[in-house]
């Protein structure tokens, strides 16, 4: 039978697929396609008796954010498989959470432990081998999100990244998290973060590949990583501006901008979205609802609350009190 993805327990982001509710005779053939439809078209080699298998999964953007727990399996992606598929055009980035695993690509074999990160593109044969039952975590993303180019990404598939990174050590919790609430996140802020992480994975793919870190694109995009974390760090700081960011950071105003010129968005526009991100969903909690609006303004930065109506107005096309109100409708 074909899975059918339900939604999860209240609180649980995402799409679900879970052997729980299926008869026990039909567990493996379950089990092997619902991983298949999550995946694409890869061989699944699972035991005769599956008792735990659970997957739940969640766009962001472009981005399929996925969580699995099951038992021992075998993932075979073969030439054949590839020629008769449709969605060779990904990239899986995966954390080992739990288990052990192998991973064989592009003429490397490498063992993979809890805490590690490895890829592998979905264009070449793959196998996985997870021995024992584990967790994963992983971002299926078009290879073009990525921005590597093909004989890059073949230099890094399968094999662990970052394992004596500050950069990996940064990235690791960081996507965790990511996956874990991925179906939590507004559209447009779920967009924003997986950018952010895919951005942190380009990086360490080029740290991987031992790219000088002097180069000016990747010390550039590096540089911006950083910059767009610290922002967020001190959105509710008033006088969070270009001049105190830059001197942060030890960089002229005129090199921020042009950081940013990257992005196709002013420093400005990039602090007054990410505020306003922030004060859309305040407005939307049941546990900020004894604030004001100007209160939940000024939480995230904004000194004017005139100001901050028109501007969340304009970016929204509702005033900050029409969304309050119609999430308050919606959650009742």
């Amino acid at each position: 039978m074909t899975p059918q993805a339900t939604r999860p327990d209240p609180g649980a982001p995402g799409s679900l697929y879970t052997v729980e509710t299926v008869p026990a005779h039909r567990r493996r053939a379950y089990w092997r396609e619902a991983l298949a439809l999550t995946f694409g078209a890869v061989d699944m080699g699972v035991s005769d008796e599956v008792e735990c298998g659970a997957i739940r999964a969640s766009s962001l953007g472009p981005v399929q954010a996925v969580v699995v727990d099951g038992d021992p399996l075998l993932a075979r992606r073969t030439r054949r498989l590839i020629a008769g598929s449709d969605n060779d055009d990904y990239v899986v980035v995966k954390l080992l959470s739990t288990g052990v695993a192998r991973i064989e690509q592009d003429g490397r074999e490498s063992f993979v432990q809890p805490g590690q990160l490895f890829v592998y593109d979905m264009a070449r044969p793959v196998r996985l081998t997870l021995p024992e039952r584990f967790r994963t975590k992983s971002l299926v993303l078009p290879r073009r999100v990525l921005g590597l180019s093909e004989s890059d990404l073949q230099r890094i598939t399968a094999s662990p990244l970052g394992t004596d990174s500050a950069l990996g050590g940064l990235l690791t919790p960081l996507l965790s998290r990511l996956v874990d609430t991925a179906g939590t996140y507004p559209e447009r802020t779920g967009e924003l973060i997986a950018r952010n992480v895919v951005d942190l994975v380009q990086t360490l793919a080029e740290e991987r590949l031992g790219r000088d870190g002097g180069d000016s694109a990747d010390a550039a995009r590096l540089s911006l990583v950083r910059i767009r974390a610290y922002i967020d760090r001190h959105l509710a700081h008033p006088d969070l501006t270009p001049d105190s960011i830059a001197r942060a950071h030890h960089i002229s105003v005129r090199y921020l901008h042009k950081l940013f010129a990257l992005e196709d968005i002013t420093v400005s526009r990039w602090i007054q979205q990410r505020r306003l991100e922030r004060c859309r969903r305040d407005l939307g909690r049941r546990e900020a609802a004894h604030l004001t609006i100007a209160a939940v303004a000024h939480r995230w930065g904004f000194t004017s609350a005139s100001h901050f109506s028109r501007v969340f107005r304009a970016a929204y096309g509702v005033t900050p009190a029409e969304w309050r109100g119609s999430a308050r409708r919606t959650a009742a």
